[in-house]
Protein backbone atom coordinates (compact mmCIF):
# COMPACT_ATOMS: atom_id res chain seq x y z
CA UNK A 1 0.00 0.00 0.00
CA UNK A 2 1.82 3.16 -1.18
CA UNK A 3 1.42 5.96 1.50
CA UNK A 4 -0.91 9.29 1.28
CA UNK A 5 -0.15 11.71 -1.08
CA UNK A 6 0.96 15.18 1.04
CA UNK A 7 -1.09 18.05 1.00
CA UNK A 8 -1.68 21.00 2.48
CA UNK A 9 -4.51 21.35 4.56
CA UNK A 10 -7.60 23.75 4.17
CA UNK A 11 -10.09 24.98 6.38
CA UNK A 12 -14.00 25.20 5.66
CA UNK A 13 -16.47 26.42 7.86
CA UNK A 14 -20.63 25.40 7.35
CA UNK A 15 -23.19 27.70 6.18
CA UNK A 16 -23.94 29.24 9.60
CA UNK A 17 -20.52 30.13 10.60
CA UNK A 18 -19.54 31.63 7.39
CA UNK A 19 -22.91 33.92 7.53
CA UNK A 20 -21.54 34.79 10.91
CA UNK A 21 -18.07 35.93 9.29
CA UNK A 22 -20.02 38.13 6.67
CA UNK A 23 -21.60 39.81 9.61
CA UNK A 24 -18.32 40.93 11.05
CA UNK A 25 -16.57 44.22 10.96
CA UNK A 26 -13.57 43.31 7.99
CA UNK A 27 -11.20 43.88 9.84
CA UNK A 28 -12.23 41.13 12.65
CA UNK A 29 -13.27 38.80 9.51
CA UNK A 30 -10.09 39.15 8.03
CA UNK A 31 -8.28 37.83 11.49
CA UNK A 32 -10.75 35.17 12.06
CA UNK A 33 -10.05 33.72 8.48
CA UNK A 34 -6.36 34.07 8.79
CA UNK A 35 -6.54 32.58 12.58
CA UNK A 36 -8.79 29.32 10.35
CA UNK A 37 -6.26 29.34 7.49
CA UNK A 38 -2.71 29.12 9.89
CA UNK A 39 -4.88 26.82 12.31
CA UNK A 40 -5.28 24.22 9.33
CA UNK A 41 -1.86 23.73 8.90
CA UNK A 42 -0.87 23.79 12.59
CA UNK A 43 -3.68 21.01 13.16
CA UNK A 44 -2.60 19.44 10.03
CA UNK A 45 1.22 19.34 11.16
CA UNK A 46 0.15 17.63 14.82
CA UNK A 47 -2.15 15.22 13.56
CA UNK A 48 0.91 13.74 10.63
CA UNK A 49 3.25 13.80 13.87
CA UNK A 50 0.68 11.63 15.73
CA UNK A 51 0.19 14.91 18.09
CA UNK A 52 -3.10 16.52 19.79
CA UNK A 53 -4.37 19.18 17.49
CA UNK A 54 -4.72 22.69 19.63
CA UNK A 55 -7.94 23.50 21.46
CA UNK A 56 -10.01 21.60 24.21
CA UNK A 57 -11.22 17.98 22.90
CA UNK A 58 -14.81 18.16 23.08
CA UNK A 59 -15.06 14.22 22.69
CA UNK A 60 -13.36 10.83 23.06
CA UNK A 61 -12.36 10.28 19.91
CA UNK A 62 -9.94 13.55 18.93
CA UNK A 63 -11.84 14.63 16.13
CA UNK A 64 -13.47 17.73 17.49
CA UNK A 65 -12.15 21.01 19.38
CA UNK A 66 -13.30 24.19 20.82
CA UNK A 67 -11.15 26.98 20.89
CA UNK A 68 -11.06 31.07 21.51
CA UNK A 69 -9.45 33.51 19.28
CA UNK A 70 -6.75 35.00 21.53
CA UNK A 71 -7.73 38.52 22.19
CA UNK A 72 -10.87 38.48 20.00
CA UNK A 73 -14.55 37.68 21.40
CA UNK A 74 -14.84 34.64 18.85
CA UNK A 75 -14.90 30.90 19.74
CA UNK A 76 -15.37 28.07 17.58
CA UNK A 77 -15.21 24.55 17.64
CA UNK A 78 -13.78 22.48 14.42
CA UNK A 79 -13.66 18.54 13.44
CA UNK A 80 -10.81 17.37 11.82
CA UNK A 81 -10.81 14.86 8.83
CA UNK A 82 -7.72 13.38 8.31
CA UNK A 83 -8.67 11.61 5.00
CA UNK A 84 -9.58 15.19 3.53
CA UNK A 85 -7.00 17.10 5.42
CA UNK A 86 -9.54 19.61 6.19
CA UNK A 87 -11.06 21.09 9.30
CA UNK A 88 -14.76 22.16 9.19
CA UNK A 89 -16.02 25.02 11.35
CA UNK A 90 -19.78 24.01 12.30
CA UNK A 91 -20.03 25.99 15.31
CA UNK A 92 -18.83 29.96 15.44
CA UNK A 93 -19.55 31.97 17.98
CA UNK A 94 -18.77 36.04 17.80
CA UNK A 95 -19.43 38.18 21.35
CA UNK A 96 -20.25 41.37 20.20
Amino acid sequence: MSPRPRGGWTAWTEEIPARTLLDMPPDLSKKVVNFLSALALEVGGAIDRDRRPPGDPMDDLGARYSLQIGGEPVVFEYVVLPELREIRVPVLVWFR
